[in-house]
């Protein structure tokens, strides 16, 4: 993730929550210093250690942090995954904010590695641009913690034609065509396609990028006979976790998963305070 937008938006987050301060743990007014667990209870896929460390440092740079797993680590129900050491107000007033994405995050990661898991051959999976407004990046960063790949980031790095863009042309080769005119030969362009006739026509029109909306695995091993090897295929449309196998098994070279991080679970996370030692901060810091 990019650091300095990480910053950002956990600085935003965490204004959010605290607004003009944490009423319940303005309740502590010495520096008693405590050392809280972050717990799994669940089995899962680890992703955000770094909203963890940098979070709680936005918040108060005494505070520490130790992570004991790793991105993209499998994890059982009732692994330490991390602890906090620091002054019990920062503790607390972090606590939220931060649980509530690395639960997020994690989730996307499980459900992720089980997608991948279920995959034959050198099919890769990859998600969409159905994310969380204003988690994107995080959402974005998770799959890959799961082991999957990230479609376009945005309308801005990459052309889909898709049917509503398909209909202002009168062709796939026109619409094909007048992209790559008008964004230059860096810019890689996607057509969605739903006919066989619409492959072929992709095809000849010079297509980076051919998806299969909403076929069956054996129309796409079909359409696939007339698409060469230079470009890359795309299966996509309510692909279940039951069904990402024979989609795998047809030859796509990716799945794409709307899914992953618009209908996830949030893994069960929790922090418990388990320490308390008085330590005048003030002496070592200011």
């Amino acid at each position: 993730m990019n650091p300095l937008l990480l910053k950002k938006q956990l600085q935003e987050f965490l204004i959010e929550d605290i607004g003009s301060g944490d009423l319940s743990a303005s309740l502590f007014e010495d520096h008693t210093e405590v050392t809280a667990s972050i717990i799994a209870k669940e089995n899962g896929v680890f992703a955000g250690g770094q909203i963890l460390s940098i979070g709680y440092e936005l918040l108060d740079r005494t505070v520490q942090t130790r992570i004991f797993v790793n991105e993209g680590e499998q994890f059982e129900a009732g692994t330490l995954l991390a602890e906090v050491t620091g002054r019990r107000q920062s503790v607390l007033s972090g606590e939220r904010v931060i649980l509530n994405l690395l639960q997020r995050l994690s989730g996307i990661a499980t459900i992720t590695a089980k997608a991948v898991d279920c995959c034959e051959g050198g099919t890769r999976i990859c998600d969409t641009r159905k994310t969380t407004p204003g988690l994107r990046m995080f959402e974005k960063y998770a799959v890959r913690c799961g082991g999957g790949y990230n479609h376009r980031f945005g309308l801005y790095d990459t052309v889909m034609l898709k049917d509503n863009h398909l209909a202002g042309f009168p062709s796939i080769r026109e619409a094909v065509e007048t992209a790559r005119k008008k964004c230059g030969h860096t810019v890689k362009i996607e057509v969605e396609t739903e006919t066989e006739e619409q492959v072929i026509e992709a095809v000849l029109a010079g297509a980076d990028i051919i998806m299969f909306d909403n076929c069956s695995p054996q129309e796409i091993k079909q359409r696939l006979t007339h698409v060469p090897s230079s470009i890359i295929t795309e299966a996509s449309g309510g692909i279940t976790l039951d069904e990402i196998k024979e989609y795998s098994e047809a030859g796509v070279d990716y799945i794409s998963l709307g899914y992953l991080t618009h209908s996830y679970k949030a893994l069960d996370i929790s922090m418990n305070v388990k320490g308390v030692v008085k330590h005048d901060f003030t002496k070592n810091f200011f």
